[in-house]
């Protein structure tokens, strides 16, 4: 009896793609099964691949756009997505202004802005969309999304009336809250944000503190950013009547999550979820004998909202069979069985570097699962 594989894996970071993850997972299972049948899904968490899992999922396409980089005045050649028959959009914040557009050594959050994002947002707009779906992953700012507002049309003024800079650094600057300008298409567009961070704004656990010195800020920097977030806040709630900050997932992307639920009247969910809802694994998970994911890594921490988990949740309802491959597989990982997860293998060919690792990903995968099929045959 023909058997059907759904191919649902993540990225695997710096070594393949989860379409390229597809790709090997079924040159492997076909080794064993040449008969199989297979259908790719592949995901995404709010962050990397985002765009390009949803496009292949719903047959939509590229828009070749120019926008502001992570710094004011660096330009970039990026890319949005349009599905359903163009009536929504899809971005990827990192796209515009994420981590991996900068040099380590360049990295500063008191200057990079989330201006470019504005800029996507502004495009899709500009293509008539009804819906625009954000991913907030890879960020490299920390501005709580103003250069995001600035882009559609928002006014920070200091107390002499002029423009302020952008940048979180200059946060503490802004005196008056100037909206009349804001884009009005944004009150009849559905936005929604993926992530897969439940942070805060502000304080111990908020945007500042937990990722800012990935981004290239020393303590000094951490604390200033974070009291121009705590200011910036305050006086939106001051001025706008919103409170916001305290909002799970307001601390995303550097506060980019709180900026779109203030500026663009956002709603923010699990990055997996939506990505599991928009491609519609549910329904093709139910036709299928078995069930592949997988990303870089796997351990105690895939339970809290990353791709691998949230695939096998719908196959558990589902009551099919779910094999989980990864590059990396950490501590904790024996109480993902209980959640749905059959197998949990590591796909690394013995004692190696990790540059061999990331470089041999592909084929390790497609050996990894060829070995799993000939079980299932």
């Amino acid at each position: 009896m023909m058997k059907t594989f759904i191919l649902a894996p993540d990225s695997f970071k710096e070594s393949m793609t989860a379409a390229q993850a597809c790709m090997a997972m079924q040159r492997g299972i076909q080794k064993a099964i040449p008969d199989a049948q297979f259908i790719h899904v592949p995901m995404a968490d709010g962050g990397e691949g985002t765009v390009d899992a949803l496009i292949a999922a719903r047959q939509g396409r590229q828009v070749t756009i120019q926008v502001s980089g992570p710094f004011p005045h660096q330009k970039i050649e990026t890319y949005f997505g349009l599905i359903d028959d163009d009536q929504t959009a899809v971005i990827e914040m990192a796209m515009a202004n994420g981590i991996h557009l900068i040099e380590k050594s360049q990295r500063n959050p008191l200057f990079t802005s989330t201006f470019g994002t504005g800029e996507m947002i502004k495009a899709a707009l500009d293509h008539g969309v009804s819906k625009i779906i954000i991913g907030l992953g890879g960020s490299v700012t920390n501005d709580a999304g103003a250069g995001m507002a600035q882009a559609l049309g928002a006014k920070f003024l200091n107390q002499n009336g002029q423009e302020v800079e952008q940048g979180g650094g200059q946060l503490d600057q802004v005196y008056t809250i100037d909206l009349s300008g804001l884009d009005v298409r944004l009150k009849n567009t559905d936005i929604l944000i993926a992530s897969d961070v439940n942070n805060p704004l502000c304080g111990e656990n908020g945007a500042s503190q937990v990722f800012a010195p990935q981004k290239g800020a020393h303590p000094e920097m951490v604390e200033t950013l974070d009291r121009n977030l705590n200011y910036f806040s305050d006086l939106i709630k001051r001025q706008l009547n919103i409170d916001a900050k305290n909002i799970a997932g307001a601390g995303a992307a550097g506060g980019l999550g709180f900026g779109l639920m203030v500026f663009a009247t956002a709603k923010i969910r699990s990055g997996v979820a939506m990505i599991i809802e928009e491609t519609q694994l549910a329904e093709k998970i139910v036709h299928a004998d078995y069930v592949f994911t997988g990303e870089g890594g796997i351990d105690f921490q895939t339970k809290f909202g990353k791709t691998p988990f949230g695939v096998a949740q719908v196959a558990k309802r589902l009551n099919k069979p779910v094999i989980a491959c990864a590059g990396y597989i950490g501590e904790g990982i024996e109480e993902l069985y209980a959640e749905g997860f059959t197998a949990i293998l590591g796909i690394v060919d013995g004692a190696c570097d990790l540059q061999s690792a990331l470089k041999n990903g592909e084929k390790n995968l497609e050996k990894t699962c060829e070995n799993v099929a000939r079980l299932l045959k």
